[in-house]
């Protein structure tokens, strides 16, 4: 109890110092005189920054909209650019009017007006820098975090602020955390992770445009890149402000428990995500039908494929069925397809004939492979027509199997009606016979 005491001691003189310092700054400068002017003055600069960001950002964004030509790296910066014009003339105002005041008054007089300047200027080069951390909950925490820690360096009250958040302190036993490690914590991991998604990107790139390397052993060597990094720096920001990491063993133990009973879909999808990208049994590109869906893979992730169908639909599906599951690759080895056509003709038709025309007329259809010709042969003779097979080859299953099936029909049908070739369909003849009953005799 006198331990505990004791240590409150402390940390409440800490915060009555730092109060009655800020309690003091603040009464000095609002005593009549030069520090009050410069104050006054600050405030000008704030309410015209304002004032003109409105106006500026309202002309940028008119420009903006006519800039359809510029690349989206180019307008994306701009956007943030207009997004931070407050600090930005906040920040050139200040420092044109320091300036101006340093030559014709002397220093101290505009003291107060160089560190406001010099606030701003840092908080504007943290909101640029923070763009760098891609999570927006994370780039939150590192901005507001860079802010406060530029605002009390350049206000002198640093060092006591870093003795008052670590005193802030939960303890059980031997382990113990500061509102100092969790904050540096923080922000070390969103630094961290900011440099390893530039590491990553980089990366990724490099290896996509990497030839000699198949394209499903591209996106499972990019995957890994980005765990490693990701998890490194993870690791390394604790490790960096002091956590210790073998009490991680007990989270792993509970996520262990966590996999045992509700997360076996989770496991199972991202350990066949891994068989898919090492067996390269399907890779981005290729045109697969899983079930009743057609289309072309569009990316592999770590849970799931995306499947882009030709009516624009994109389908998810979780790599689980694809292992389970029957997936028909139309491009696994190569591109080559071939599909297969059903028609009949008359019985009258000379079926030599029937076979030559069908086969010249699939060859003259555009997407058609001429190197490996149409072949059509007779499968069967039906009830009212001789019924054929026409086979032929395609090498682009992407650009879609119905359009050139419907191209191939439409081109044996003016093909047989160029050549006298009828194509029959089922007749029904309805007779309408005498009453057989007989005469009928009176009394019936």
């Amino acid at each position: 109890m006198e331990d505990d005491i004791l240590e409150t001691i402390p940390l409440r003189d800490e915060l009555l110092s730092l109060w009655a310092q800020a309690s003091g700054m603040v009464a000095d400068m609002l005593q009549p005189g030069w520090k009050l002017w410069q104050c006054f003055i600050i405030l000008g600069l704030v309410l015209l920054a304002w004032v003109l960001r409105r106006l500026a950002g309202d002309a940028m964004t008119r420009w903006m909209r006519n800039q359809t030509g510029r690349p989206k790296w180019q307008l994306r910066w701009l956007v943030i650019v207009r997004n931070r014009l407050g600090l930005v003339i906040f920040a050139l105002l200040g420092w044109a009017v320091f300036l101006v005041m340093r030559e014709v008054t002397w220093p101290s007089r505009s003291y107060l007006i160089g560190l406001a300047a010099t606030m701003g200027t840092a908080w504007m080069v943290v909101s640029f820098v923070a763009r760098l951390v891609r999570n927006p909950f994370l780039r939150k925490i590192v901005t507001w975090g860079l802010w406060i820690y530029v605002t009390l360096f350049y206000l002198g009250v640093l060092d006591k602020t870093r003795q008052l958040l670590n005193d802030l302190a939960i303890e059980f036993g031997t382990f113990r955390v500061s509102a100092l490690g969790i904050v540096t914590a923080l922000v070390a991991i969103g630094v961290l992770f900011a440099g390893a998604r530039v590491l990553a990107r980089t990366t990724a790139s490099r290896i996509s445009k990497n030839e000699d390397i198949s394209p499903s052993m591209r996106v499972l060597v990019v995957k890994l890149v980005q765990i490693v990094l990701y998890v490194g720096a993870f690791f390394l920001g604790l490790k960096a402000v002091g956590f210790d990491l073998t009490g991680l063993a007990v989270l792993s133990g509970a996520i262990g428990v966590g996999l045992g009973f509700g997360l076996q879909k989770v496991v199972s999808n991202l350990v066949s995500g891994f068989i898919i990208l090492l067996d390269k049994s399907i890779k981005p590109g290729d045109v697969i039908t899983i079930g009743d869906t057609f289309g072309w893979i569009n990316s592999l992730t770590a849970r799931y494929v995306s499947i882009t169908t030709r009516d624009g639909k994109e389908y998810l599906i979780p790599n689980e069925d694809l292992i389970t599951g029957q997936v028909v690759n139309w491009s696994h080895s190569n591109s080559f397809v071939r599909l297969d056509i059903f028609f009949g003709t008359a019985y009258g038709d000379d079926p030599h004939l029937v076979r030559k025309v069908a086969i010249e007329a699939a060859v003259d259809t555009p997407r058609v492979l001429k190197s490996t010709p149409p072949v059509c042969h007779i499968v069967g003779f039906g009830d009212s027509s001789v019924d054929y097979i026409l086979r032929f080859w395609i090498a682009d299953p992407t650009q879609g199997l119905t359009n050139i099936r419907g191209n191939v029909y439409l081109a044996l049908w003016d093909a047989f009606r160029e050549a006298g070739i009828s194509i029959p369909f089922p007749q029904r003849e309805v007779r309408v016979l005498a009453d057989a009953a007989g005469p009928q005799t009176p009394g019936d």
